[in-house]
């Protein structure tokens, strides 16, 4: 059935972002934090922004008990008004 609808949907978009900034939230250094994502244990979710967050995309990194989630734009700039969230599992 043709509802006449198109979703945009990109697919594996490259969004780079800085290193040092997760880690810090993930409390690693760098390079263990590179370390960690090159042997996969940490967990990435990224999600595209839609309506009037498009172009946006927060990234939610997960190591053991600690998440660190931001909001980036297309260049993986921090968005100055979303503000980088580090903490515990099961906390918000």
């Amino acid at each position: 059935m043709d509802t006449g609808r198109r979703i945009d949907i990109a697919v594996n978009p490259e969004v780079e972002i800085d290193a040092a900034l997760v880690a810090s939230g993930l409390d690693l250094e760098v390079e263990q934090f590179r370390q960690l994502m090159e042997q996969r244990k940490i967990s990435v979710l990224c999600e595209r922004g839609t309506g009037e967050d498009a172009g946006l995309y927060r990234a939610s990194f997960y190591h053991g008990e600690r998440r660190v989630r931001l909001v980036v734009d297309a260049s993986g700039t921090p968005v100055p008004e979303a503000s980088v969230q580090a903490a515990d599992d099961g906390s918000s």
